[in-house]
């Protein structure tokens, strides 16, 4: 994307800037305290025109129409002698002087008024101005994060371009599988024959390990397992029991109510919960991640799972130091991600030349942000 595509350039912001120095500068050369009277005076000179349009023309309210002359006489005499645009109060003024008004005196009366209304403009063009390079420098601030995360999603790419595809990465994919299908299988066979009590406890234990944590279940069904009796049963004996009737379950439990107000309310929870937050993710984590992670899921699978399982957990924790973790990983991640328009991109040149379009960018928005500032 280009500086025109995105909608804000390095242009826009110093036009804005440049507006707003023109909007101060006019400001100041006629004086804010005059402007802010001038406003005043010819907001008050506008509403006596929309008060007494009405009543103060033809053979109305004489009464309206004497009054109305006053008031804006009163209001043009009490003006500075030196305020801008002063003339046309008094241009004004005259005009209205007369036997009889018409709405088409009103009318002129307000065009004679204008010069005082482009001065009294000069305040809005100003804040105008301000709101305008204000925006320009919020927009120019989001464009650059938007470029900054362009930058650096091109340069991964152009980094998973220059992976060797052709590298061995069977040399992790396979501790990484073989781990996996273990614990998975190691999880599902604790699950089954374990009471709930026991894989909560396991559940509560990985909690201060949080590479390596199941969610946590709800209080009132972790209150009922630890509790009840029938906390004693394995998870799938639960589920089962909270379909039945409340009669037959009435042969199981005790209190047949109380399971299956927390077993159906808690069904979601302990049907999903399966071995995911053990697993290792393919492609798979940096090497350092790898380290804290794999120390972690020792510490937790030890908890149920049969030792040599534990064994593969800790040569996962070993892997990095043992084979070309990163370079082998980039390979994983090319054969991954790149699909097959991302990789003629590459062949053509196209993400090198996006990456330094993006660049420039950013670099032109930065120079401009730091010639703009206050």
């Amino acid at each position: 994307m280009n500086d025109a595509e995105s909608g804000v350039t390095a242009d826009t912001l110093r036009n804005a800037r440049e507006e707003l120095a023109d909007a101060n500068a006019a400001v100041e050369e006629a004086g804010e305290r005059q402007l802010r009277t001038v406003r005043d005076a010819h907001r008050e000179a506008t509403a006596l025109l929309d008060r007494y349009e009405g009543t103060a023309t033809g053979t109305g309210d004489f009464r309206a129409y004497v009054e109305f002359q006053e008031k804006f006489v009163e209001l043009v005499e009490e003006l500075p002698d030196d305020l801008p645009a002063r003339e046309a109060f008094e241009a004004a003024n005259e005009h209205l002087d007369q036997r009889r008004l018409s709405e088409d005196d009103f009318e002129r009366a307000r065009e004679l008024l204008e010069p005082a209304a482009e001065h009294a403009a000069l305040l809005g063009e100003r804040e105008d101005a301000r709101e305008h390079y204000k925006t320009a420098r919020r927009d120019a601030r989001k464009r650059q994060r938007e470029l900054d995360d362009r930058i650096d999603e091109l340069e991964r790419l152009q980094r998973l371009g220059e992976a060797d595809l052709d590298a061995p990465v069977e040399r992790l994919r396979d501790p990484v599988d073989t781990y996996n299908e273990a614990v998975e299988e190691a999880w599902r066979e604790f699950r089954r024959a374990a009471s709930a009590r026991e894989v909560f406890r396991v559940v509560e234990a990985s909690e201060p390990y949080p590479l390596a944590a199941f969610e946590q279940p709800p209080s009132d069904l972790r209150e009922y397992v630890e509790t009840a009796p029938a906390g004693e049963e394995p998870i799938p004996t639960l589920l089962e029991y909270a379909d039945y009737s409340t009669s037959k379950l009435s042969h199981y439990v005790d209190d047949p109510g109380a399971l299956r107000t927390r077993v159906s309310t808690g069904r979601t929870y302990l049907e999903r919960l399966d071995a995911e937050p053990l697993t290792v993710s393919w492609p798979p984590p940096s090497a350092d991640r790898l380290r804290y992670r794999a120390a972690e899921l020792v510490s937790v699978v030890a908890r149920f799972a049969p030792e040599e399982i534990v064994a593969e957990a800790r040569r996962l924790r070993r892997l990095p130091d043992e084979v070309a973790y990163e370079h082998l990983r980039e390979t994983a991640l090319a054969r991954d991600e790149l699909d097959e328009d991302e990789r003629e991109r590459l062949e053509r040149g196209a993400v090198e030349a996006e990456l330094s379009a993006a660049r420039d960018e950013r670099e032109r928005l930065e120079r401009a942000l730091d010639e703009t500032g206050d």
